[in-house]
């Protein structure tokens, strides 16, 4: 009798175990992002893609605008395992792995194709790898955020024009480069809170990318777009450390797969967009358009580029400019 218990105990759990190792689990993608703009847009189909090509063993649940935290908060959370994946600056995260923030540096790409080439080229992978190899956190791909441009109650032409500017930027060091260099007083506020600051007048301005700009609403509290381009800037999609470690070398791929392929198609549609912005926030929307002296900028920052106060040497500087 006993014999017999122990065959049908066995027999149930043996039953079970298919159950276990292919049970289901839901993940958290967190970001900051607006569900209208193709970074959200394009996290919901790879959440799609992902439960199809894993054969639903991983399906994924898009957090948007900043409902699991801030920038900063969802970069914590990554580490903690409370968040799985996140879309983030390079600038957060570069405050694990500081040679990182060179992509985000002021006038640091001449164009649209100068920073494509940085961004699938080696030296970003192996900086990304750095970032890996000291947060535990994996990026699996890198995604346009477009150019960062200045809008404000005024016209900004020169970078003399900016100065006591109390200028909004994201709550980490790189953005503060840019208002330090032009005189500005750097005002870091999460994203989430900008706007209102806008309006009331904490800040006199904020800087961000012409589809974020829309997006955000923040020509509607501002007079001015201010076409600086300071910053060609990228989000990277970081899968945290507990999820990538138990991750089969399969299942690794098929992540990286995916999210690349989610951000060639957000990177094509942010471009396209922001040619059309242009004239639309002009025509459109009202707004007074300024084409500010790129050359006058970029000239300010050319030492600060290769001083010591930047977290990366001439060397890597040189091997971003060589790129054709």
């Amino acid at each position: 009798m006993i014999v017999k218990l122990i065959k049908v105990v066995l027999a149930a759990l043996l039953a079970a175990l298919p159950l276990a190792t292919s049970a289901q689990q839901k993940l958290k993608f967190a970001h900051v992002y607006e569900t209208s703009e193709p970074y959200h847009v394009w996290a919901l189909w790879a959440a799609g893609e992902i439960a199809k090509r894993t054969g639903g063993r991983y399906t994924m649940d898009v957090f948007p605008a900043s409902s699991l935290g801030n920038e900063t908060q969802i970069n914590q959370s990554l580490s903690l395992g409370t968040v799985d994946i996140i879309y983030t600056g390079q600038a957060f995260a570069a405050r694990t792995y500081p040679p990182l923030s060179i992509g985000g540096a002021p006038y640091m790409f001449r164009d649209f194709k100068h920073w494509q080439k940085y961004a699938e080229s080696q030296i970003f992978w192996d900086l990304a790898e750095g970032y890996h190899e000291k947060s535990g956190n994996k990026p699996v791909a890198a995604v346009y955020y477009g150019v960062r441009h200045t809008t404000a109650n005024k016209a900004i032409v020169k970078p003399a024009d900016m100065k006591g500017l109390k200028l909004r930027v994201p709550d980490a060091p790189l953005y503060i480069m840019y208002p330090k260099v032009v005189g500005a007083n750097a005002t870091p506020i999460a994203f989430a809170e900008v706007y209102l600051a806008l309006q009331n007048g904490t800040v006199d301005a904020q800087e961000n990318p012409l589809p974020t700009i829309l997006a955000k609403k923040f020509y509607e509290v501002q007079s001015h777009i201010n076409l600086t381009g300071h910053i060609t800037e990228m989000l990277l999609v970081i899968v945290g450390g507990p999820l990538w470690s138990k991750l089969s070398m399969g299942e690794r791929e098929i992540f990286q797969d995916v999210f690349r392929e989610a951000c060639a198609k957000a990177t094509a549609e942010i471009a396209a967009s922001e040619i059309r912005l242009v004239d639309e926030f002009a025509k459109k929307y009202g707004k007074k358009v300024i084409k500010s002296d790129r050359a006058a900028f970029k000239a300010q920052f050319a030492k600060f580029l290769v001083s010591p106060d930047v977290p990366w040497d001439k060397a890597l500087y040189d091997k971003v400019q060589a790129l054709k």
